[in-house]
């Protein structure tokens, strides 16, 4: 599945913005993943191609969606009220598309930290779990935690799939924040990715097989958080 088997959409956000959103599905899906993209690059970024492609072909479907920054073709992201509404509206609508069928949520970097916000702030309806593909834990080169406080307020499990070279994430202030959340949380490492999951050209590991662990790993994770209350 690619781009092209994609459906578009469009999403109301609130009474004043209209975003698109893409939805990829396999036949009978087992599960939806709401995806947000990041604070630099847009739903239709190679990378979100890739999970969505990959995603299908393990049975587990896919709704991406722009933030009205991204839309709009702005730099600057979004007040946190505004991308909070838009992470509920995407997954209002994942809802009324797929209505039986199971939902996870998160996204890319700054993606996977607004849907927690909004998870945190009221508990997304029908979200089972949340998957952060690079949880960006503070600015590079600046390294602190304060970001992650408010996950202690999430009740669903959530799975952190996590480059050991990302910037953006000191690993032991990491591995600590999920020891503090127990056992909601579970830290999956892919030795020496960076923020965007690529590895460096010299290595024996490739960034298409380190992208297809990734997804191999967060199935395994989706499936396992079905079980628990299937």
């Amino acid at each position: 599945m690619d781009r092209s088997d994609a459906e578009l959409f469009t999403l109301r956000v609130g009474d004043t913005h209209t975003v698109s959103g893409l939805l990829s599905a396999p036949p009978h899906p087992r599960a939806c993943y709401v995806l947000a993209h990041g604070a630099g690059a847009g739903m239709s970024h190679p990378f979100m191609d890739a999970v969505a492609t990959e995603l299908a072909q393990r049975g587990i479907a896919t709704l991406r969606y722009h933030f009205p920054f991204m839309e709009q073709g702005a730099k600057r992201p979004d007040p946190p009220k505004l991308a909070h509404a838009t992470v509920r509206a995407a997954v209002a609508q994942a809802g009324r598309i797929l209505p039986a069928v199971a939902l996870v949520a998160g996204g890319k970097s700054f993606g996977g930290r607004i849907t927690s916000q909004a998870q945190a702030a009221s508990a997304l309806p029908g979200v089972r779990g949340l998957a952060f593909l690079g949880f960006p834990l503070h600015p590079a080169g600046r390294p602190s935690d304060e970001r992650a406080e408010h996950l202690l307020k999430i009740e669903v499990p959530m799975l952190f799939l996590q480059g050991t070279r990302d910037k953006l994430a000191d690993l032991g202030l990491l591995q600590r924040v999920t020891q503090r959340l127990g056992a909601r949380a579970s830290l999956q490492l892919f030795r020496d990715a960076d923020h965007s999951f690529r590895v460096p050209a010299r290595g024996a590991a490739k960034d298409a097989q380190v992208r297809c662990d990734m997804m191999d790993a967060l199935a395994a994770w989706i499936f396992a958080v079905l079980s628990r209350r299937d």
